[in-house]
């Protein structure tokens, strides 16, 4: 072969490797532009899928507050007070209808159950007009009341068994088009045929109901009233810790900050004990004056309940008279994981205050305090002037919507939104298979409120 063969031949061979490594680079860049693709189509599935959730989980919590206020609406006695329940009624059936829309499923599926909540809103807010200019429910606008009661309890328990199989994993959204079909039909199907009249109205927003026994949230007054004591040093407050675990053989307790920017200045600690992982360390922060109790967290696991709900609150109600918290009674309890949190109310002249709530998380193994919350305690305590009551307990009685038993009764302090107190009579009963909680201003004979309780495998609570 001559030279100038050679040459092309060496020419022709270098031309092929340069096309070979051409199609490897382009069938690498392919590759990888493929599993970008990929991987960007499967977050934007996951984050669509995301959407769906909140969306479905945020409707079926709108129907269960429907569900709750239309039963609350039942037993009101007051015009003005079936009025702002049957408000916030309305309120919840626009939410839930809203978040309906921003599911998979078709329109035509979705109609019956769209239907029902735009009538439970327009038959809500057309009573809470009628209410709010004095004219209480007639009997037929009362049984309209029941039925429509009815019906959220009928989606509720539909939406509840999707949720569960949505949360397992067993139903993707790509399946709920088909399957969620037959749960929206099966409960549309007795839904009422009468139109209400659809109005146009302001879309709100709408707060949440309360939860985890009356009041236990609320914080009746802007500045702590039951913070007593002198301004302490670090070195006093870490004392205090020392002896709040005395019973305990502790190892180290260590400074973790300063609270300056609340009302309530504390300081915060972690306690680690002897014979145990320093994981299972506690957390705990105190008043700076006084060195009260602020929370107080015990990171320790809690082995097979042996104790009674009835044992955890006498442990709970010891472990306060301890600390120096008198007159506290139980109210009500949550249980889960072999622990039980429990509030306690501070209690005066046999009248229940509940804005001076203590939270205790008590371990249903050996009865050991392993949680505290005192914030409303330290902000609302104080010795209050109760008068006696301007109406007896028997007025107050006959206010109560005649449809409910009575079944106890007592006097109660309890909070509004306006950072104040009401004196009430509180008045526990059921009405069908719900009970509840009516309170009545023991001034003025005003119902003021009504919380629903529920009896859960958990422990007790209120809404």
């Amino acid at each position: 072969m001559g030279v100038r063969d050679k040459l092309l031949d060496f020419k022709r061979r270098l031309s092929d490797r340069k096309m070979y490594s051409i199609v490897i680079v382009i069938i690498g860049a392919l590759g990888i532009w493929g599993m970008y693709q990929y991987k960007h189509s499967g977050n934007l599935r996951q984050e669509l899928d995301n959407q769906y959730n909140r969306a479905f989980f945020d409707m079926a919590g709108y129907v269960r507050n429907v569900e709750v206020l239309l039963v609350k609406s039942l037993i009101t006695s007051s015009p003005q007070k079936t009025a702002s329940t049957l408000q916030e009624a309305w309120r919840q059936s626009n939410l839930a209808q809203y978040n309906l829309g921003q599911l998979p499923i078709s329109s035509g599926v979705l109609s019956n159950t769209s239907k029902f909540l735009t009538q439970v809103g327009d038959f809500s807010y057309s009573m809470n007009n009628q209410n709010l200019q004095g004219k209480p429910l007639s009997d037929k606008q009362y049984k309209t009341l029941e039925q429509l009661h009815d019906y959220a309890v009928k989606l509720g328990s539909s939406l509840s068994n999707l949720q569960g199989e949505l949360s397992a994993g067993r139903l993707k959204w790509g399946e709920v088009s088909k399957k969620g079909a037959s749960v929206f039909k099966k409960t549309s199907a007795t839904l009422p045929s009468k139109e209400f009249e659809n109005i146009d109205k302001t879309f709100q927003a709408y707060p949440t109901l309360i939860y985890d026994g009356p009041f236990s949230d609320h914080i009746a007054s802007a500045q702590p009233r039951g913070i007593t004591g002198e301004m302490l040093t670090l070195q006093q407050a870490k004392n205090k810790v020392g002896e709040i675990f005395k019973y305990k053989n502790v190892k180290a307790i260590t400074e973790t900050g300063k609270n300056k920017s609340d009302s309530v200045k504390t300081y915060g600690f972690r306690v680690t004990f002897n014979g145990v992982p320093d994981e299972q360390a506690a957390n705990i922060d105190v008043t700076q004056k006084g060195g009260h109790i602020y929370w107080m967290l015990m990171n320790r696991p809690s082995g097979k309940g042996k104790l009674s709900i009835d044992q955890a609150k006498e442990a709970g109600k010891k472990y306060l008279e301890k600390l120096g918290y008198s007159g506290m009674t139980d109210t009500y309890y949550l249980k889960e994981d072999n622990t039980a949190t429990i509030n306690y109310a501070y209690k005066q002249n046999n009248v229940i205050v509940y804005p001076d709530l203590i939270k205790l998380k008590v371990a249903l193994d050996n009865g050991e305090i392993i949680g505290v919350e005192s914030k409303g305690y330290l902000y609302s305590h104080t010795t209050r002037n109760i008068a006696k009551p301007k109406i007896t307990e028997q007025q107050a009685r006959s206010t109560i919507n005649r449809k409910m038993e009575v079944l106890s009764s007592g006097l109660a302090i309890i909070p509004t939104d306006y950072k104040t107190e009401l004196f009430t009579y509180e008045f526990k009963g059921k009405l069908g298979n719900n009970d509840f909680l009516v309170y009545i201003n023991a001034e003025t004979g005003r119902e003021e409120n009504i919380l629903m309780i529920v009896d859960t495998d958990r422990g007790i609570l209120t809404f």
